[in-house]
């Protein structure tokens, strides 16, 4: 995306001037725990949904597997009312210029136009390797198939599945050894560049899923933003736009203890904490280049992390429940409940 194009001087994160993040989201829909949306998660689909995403094989940004993943993806959430659009460009990678797409979601048609509440991601693609079979049963199928079998149960919701994005974002993997700020995370930053074009329309919260798959789940939430990344991704922000970081930071603050209030309320505080470590991942150019307060729900600690033993056995249905669940739950009562 090139930088010849106006905007607004400032852009100001949702929480600015003391307003807390739950106060910048309206009470559209009463929190109901008789009837709370994370009692219909499935384990079993959202595994079944991984388990046709690893049948493609490796899926690298710009193969055709990963195009067949799209399709799957395209049809699934159609079957249950939600609306897509591919979001494809094109930009230099260590492998040359490659065309990379992102996938968006919408419950409804025709509602491209109007604001949502918040963002619920996930990457799809998987790392490139050569020298043996990487199909990334954990990073990133765990996810992909979560957030489709999220996107069925909200649709039993329909006035809070409307405040809602899913996006799949293509492009997270680096092509070298390890995401730079020259590679990897090319679909999270192009999203968060093609966001400050409809500054009105800036979600006030993200939600990131990564690796929520492991038998021996123990999801530590990526929190913290280090200061690299301010100043690599910053330099990606076309001149004379701010993200007020502090700001940004205050509402991550606040996520976070809502995703511990969740993970409370399920009895599951054993497998969702809080990292002490920063993680790079797609929430960093959303927190950084367009102001979203996002946080990563990512389980690091898997010993078969971009190995050929991803596979997936390593993962269980019982593992995403878990990781739907409280992510619903925190959607639900935390973020839009209120």
């Amino acid at each position: 995306m090139g930088s010849g194009f106006m905007k607004p001087p400032v852009l100001i994160a949702c929480c600015l001037l003391g307003l807390s993040l739950t106060a910048c989201s309206e009470q559209r829909v009463p929190f109901d725990p008789a009837n709370a949306l994370e009692k219909e998660v499935s384990g079993q689909n959202a595994y079944d949904h991984v388990k046709a995403l690893v049948e493609f094989g490796p899926r690298p940004a710009g193969s055709k597997a990963l195009e067949r993943s799209r399709l799957y993806l395209i049809e699934e959430l159609a079957a249950l009312g939600w609306e897509t659009t591919r979001q494809t460009f094109k930009t230099q990678t260590p492998q040359g210029e490659i065309e990379f797409t992102n996938l968006r979601a919408r419950f409804g048609e025709d509602r491209w136009d109007e604001k949502v509440s918040g963002l619920l991601c996930s990457h799809y693609d998987t790392k490139f390797y050569t020298r043996f079979e990487f199909v990334g049963a954990n990073d990133a199928g765990s996810s992909t198939g979560l957030l489709v079998e999220l996107a069925r149960v909200l649709q039993g919701r329909p006035g809070l599945a409307k405040e809602l994005e899913l996006v799949f974002f293509d492009g997270e993997e680096a092509f070298g050894p390890n995401i730079t700020p020259r590679d990897g995370l090319y679909g999270s930053k192009h999203y968060a560049k093609e966001m400050l074009m409809t500054p009105d329309l800036i979600p006030g919260w993200g939600l990131l899923l990564d690796m929520v798959g492991d038998k021996d789940l123990k999801i530590r939430a990526g929190v913290q933003i280090p200061r690299s990344s301010i100043q690599d991704l910053a330099k990606a922000r076309t001149e004379g736009y701010v993200v007020d970081m502090e700001a940004v930071q205050a509402s991550i603050g606040e996520l976070s203890r809502d995703l511990l209030s969740a993970a409370e309320d399920l009895d599951v505080r054993k497998e969702v904490g809080i990292s002490p470590d920063y993680i790079i991942d797609d929430h960093i150019p959303l927190n950084v280049i367009a102001g979203i307060p996002t946080i990563d729900l990512i389980d690091f600690d898997y010993p078969y992390w971009h190995t050929p033993g991803d596979t997936l056995d390593k993962i269980s249905a019982e593992s995403l429940a878990i990781s739907g669940r409280v992510t619903l739950q925190l959607v639900e009562k935390y973020l839009l409940g209120r």
